[in-house]
């Protein structure tokens, strides 16, 4: 898999064998872990994931009203790795800010994702590189 721009079929390949691995009780990567504990939060995607070949051919438009779940999957990933690395700087503060606020890990990243949605749609809609300086802001009014 192409590590910084895999393609639609890398990613998805990715979290399906991933959670035929853990279902299959196999040994994971890191990032492979990492992956399952947000899929095993989200019991929806899982007979999508268990199923490759299905996954591959499925299309999500915005006209159709349904959840990429492998964009939600991966912005997930991306939102975890930022928290880690504290990048932009003050995210992991305010990630464990908005978990005590909302009890709840997963609720706190999904805040910070509509955020990081917002900013990945402009710079898409606008040709160019998404704002940091936008995102930062926009999470420090999550608080």
């Amino acid at each position: 898999m192409a590590l910084f721009n895999p393609s639609r079929e890398e990613v998805r390949r990715f979290f399906c064998e991933t959670w035929q691995k853990q279902t299959q009780s196999q040994i994971l990567t890191p990032l492979e872990t990492l992956a399952t504990q947000w899929i095993a939060q989200h019991p929806e995607y899982h007979p999508l994931l268990s199923n490759t070949e299905a996954a591959l051919q499925k299309d999500y438009t915005p006209e159709g009203g349904v959840t990429n779940p492998f964009l939600h999957l991966s912005m997930h990933l991306s939102i975890s790795e930022q928290i880690s690395i504290d990048q932009p700087p003050g995210i992991r503060d305010i990630q464990q800010r908005l978990v005590q606020k909302l009890g709840s890990e997963h609720e706190a990243q999904h805040q910070i994702m509509e955020c990081l949605g917002q900013v990945m749609w402009e710079a898409q809609r606008l040709g160019g590189n998404p704002d940091a300086q936008a995102y930062s802001l926009a999470l420090q009014r999550l608080l």
